[in-house]
């Protein structure tokens, strides 16, 4: 079982910044991709920026430029940094997480979501 802690979230104006990380705990025997998706009221959740175990990263087009994704193996944990917000940045933001469990199958766990509203 794994566990994703995510913080960060808030309000902010546009043309500002702000930093979510998420952190896993739990057991596994390793973490895979690590990645941010969102969901808007009434809107499907979409995919905002992924990160592989060697650093390999993938953004959504309305984002790049202005997201930036990483982390830290050491630590178990994933950061976005939000640059530039824009008022159609504002959702519900959520961590996902790959493992390799001990059984050496792969899962994919949610983080529980974090409000970012960014105002005009």
């Amino acid at each position: 079982q794994v566990q994703l802690v995510e913080s960060g979230g808030g309000l902010v104006q546009a043309g500002g910044s702000l930093r979510l990380s998420c952190a896993a705990s739990g057991t596994f025997f390793s973490i895979n991709t690590m990645g941010w998706y969102r969901q808007a009221p009434g809107k499907q959740r979409e995919l905002v920026a992924a990160i592989t175990t060697m650093g390999m990263t993938d953004y959504a087009d309305s984002v790049k430029g202005r997201f930036t994704i990483s982390r830290d193996n050491a630590k178990n944990t994933v950061y976005l940094k939000m640059n530039s917000l824009k008022p159609e940045d504002t959702a519900v933001y959520y961590c996902n997480c790959n493992v390799t469990g001990r059984d050496w199958r792969r899962y994919d766990y949610w983080g529980q979501g974090t409000q970012v509203t960014v105002s005009s």
